[in-house]
């Protein structure tokens, strides 16, 4: 009896772990964490903002999960539609953002100069060292997303299985487990994410240009997309 009750626990705890694992795979996840990592050119930095990413996540998992075992709260169906709306909004500024930084990147100068009674006009351009600076800093942007992440709708499906776990604590450790998943799963997936951004940063600069441009329009657009889906289409 004692040795299936442990095999039960065991269960449910590898469960939690590998739905936190496929959970960092979702698209919305993704989106939000290649912005960010679009502007790093390490790997190992790339990797540390999906770890990041993956603690405000399970932050977020926690106390909700406090809340929704301790607290029996319900999460309807119209907040869920609000927070996930929210996360569209956050990819939709991400975005831009990538977009912003993307075009402020060069700097361009224009110059005059005579010679021999003739006045030539110079256009250079030349990398804004603040930007560059940046690409090497850490900042709590991916825990906040990581956060926001974890109080959208993706949350209140794994909660769906919280509630029939008859013991509050394999319940608070289900959750715990799940965020150690999705922490593990999404720094593997920012370091796969980060291969392109690493190899051309230095070398093929145009590619470099257009996959951090390609990253910030799909997360723009993807967040448009769930924003209408939430706040649109369910209206209708």
């Amino acid at each position: 009896m004692e040795l299936a009750r442990e095999l039960s626990t065991f269960s449910v705890l590898l469960i939690g772990f590998v739905l936190g694992l496929r959970h960092a795979t979702e698209a919305d996840h993704l989106a939000a964490v290649s912005t960010i990592v679009s502007e790093k050119k390490n790997l190992f930095t790339a990797s540390i903002i999906g770890g990041l990413w993956g603690v405000g996540h399970t932050i977020s998992l926690f106390v909700v999960g406090l809340l929704v075992i301790f607290l029996k709260l319900q999460i309807s169906e119209s907040v869920e539609a609000k927070l996930e709306a929210v996360v569209g909004l956050m990819l939709v500024i991400l975005g831009l953002n990538v977009l912003r930084k993307l075009f402020q990147a060069e700097k361009i100068h224009v110059h005059t100069h005579e010679h021999d009674g003739h006045t030539h006009m110079h256009i250079h351009t030349h990398h804004d060292e603040a930007a560059e600076k940046s690409h090497h800093s850490f900042s709590p942007r991916s825990v906040i997303v990581g956060m926001i992440h974890g109080l959208a709708g993706s949350a209140a499906l794994m909660l769906l299985v919280v509630p029939t776990i008859s013991s509050p604590v394999l319940a608070m450790t289900y959750i715990l487990v799940f965020g150690v998943g999705s922490i593990g799963g999404m720094m593997v997936m920012s370091l796969l994410i980060g291969l392109p951004f690493h190899f051309t940063a230095s070398r093929f600069d145009i590619l470099n240009k257009g996959i951090r441009l390609c990253s910030g329009v799909f997360s723009m657009g993807l967040g448009a997309m769930i924003i209408y889906e939430k706040l649109v289409q369910s209206r209708g």
